[in-house]
């Protein structure tokens, strides 16, 4: 589908904002729904049911931030639409976010590796472009399987039901709007090699199409309902819950899970340990969580910051976890 510029807008986060480290993770897997060079992100966004490409571009600096927003569609969105739009991409990459009053007790964490992280990323935002149920569906591929096969999944996934846009010069895939999979059979869905996981992908968009789920309703709820109703979804686990309340719910002050994989690099950053013998997971939560109420916030700093400098050469013994 070739998309035609439309729109046009301005986005001034709150200070400091660093446009690179929030608008790109080098953790997260990589998929051919956005592309990412300095200072330009490419990104394409289900709005209701209609597929646009976004640009972001940086016009600004860490103390003066300007986000410069350019979208693409078939047709140009009314006021109402456009508006939306403006609040949902605030809200998802964290825009309005008021990082000065965590950067004053920073101090508290002095035995990580925290100031330096700061320094480096200072500004950084958490956030996800993903709405809950693309960031669900994403979480089920993640589910027990390397990164090279979850992103074979998720790439196969959405070349099958996603839609190709072409924008300012870029092919990228939009994801798929939900009840796309309701005439979809797990044996099709199986045949995209999600193996298990096509019962849950397909039990997930039955829930959305029957609106027993509501995102904008479960942005209102306490961070234990938002917990409670996410575990009663068919197929999603602890894990996936977890990165949900703090990269779509924003909970900045939650971290209860450690999967085993983490728990080998959480281990070797706090504790300077051999990967191969990492420390109980009881004892790196208890350190995390000293960092109340700012203990998945300093955790993503330190963490991107890892991946940061794994991005750049550094870090090798990173390397064969993430291939392991």
């Amino acid at each position: 589908m070739q998309l035609e510029f439309q729109h046009s807008f301005n986005i001034i986060p709150t200070t400091p904002f660093a446009f690179d480290y929030t608008f790109y993770k080098p953790d997260h897997f990589t998929t051919n729904d956005n592309l990412w060079e300095k200072g330009v992100r490419w990104q394409t966004w289900r709005h209701g049911k209609k597929a646009l490409g976004i640009k972001f571009k940086n016009k600004g600096t860490v103390n003066e931030p300007k986000v410069l927003i350019n979208v693409y569609a078939k047709k140009a969105l009314n006021k109402n639409e456009l508006s939306l739009l403006k609040k949902e991409i605030i809200y998802r990459y964290n825009l309005g976010y008021d990082l000065k009053p965590f950067y004053s007790v920073s101090n508290r964490f002095k035995s990580l590796p925290l100031k330096s992280a700061i320094t480096r990323l200072k500004g950084m935002r958490p956030g996800h472009p993903s709405s809950l149920y693309e960031y669900l569906i994403i979480g089920v591929v993640l589910q027990n399987a390397t990164v090279k096969r979850s992103i074979q999944m998720f790439t196969n996934l959405l070349q099958r039901y996603g839609e190709l846009l072409e924008f300012d010069g870029k092919k990228l895939y939009c994801f798929w709007a939900p009840g796309k999979l309701a005439n979809v059979s797990e044996e099709e869905l199986r045949e995209l090699k999600v193996g298990y996981r096509a019962k849950f992908i397909k039990r997930l968009d039955e829930a959305f199409i029957n609106s027993s789920i509501n995102e904008q309703e479960l942005r209102k709820r306490s961070l234990k309902e938002q917990k409670e109703f996410l575990l009663s979804l068919y197929g999603i686990g602890p894990a996936t819950v977890w990165y949900i309340l703090f990269d779509v719910f924003h909970h900045v002050n939650h971290f209860d899970h450690i999967s085993p994989w983490e728990q080998k690099i959480y281990s070797k950053i706090f504790f300077n340990t051999a990967t191969d013998n990492p420390k109980p997971t009881d004892k790196i939560l208890k350190l995390i969580n000293s960092f109340e109420p700012y203990q998945h916030l300093v955790i993503h700093y330190i963490w991107e910051d890892l991946w940061w400098q794994y991005k750049n050469g550094n870090a090798k013994w990173l390397g064969e976890l993430i291939r392991a």
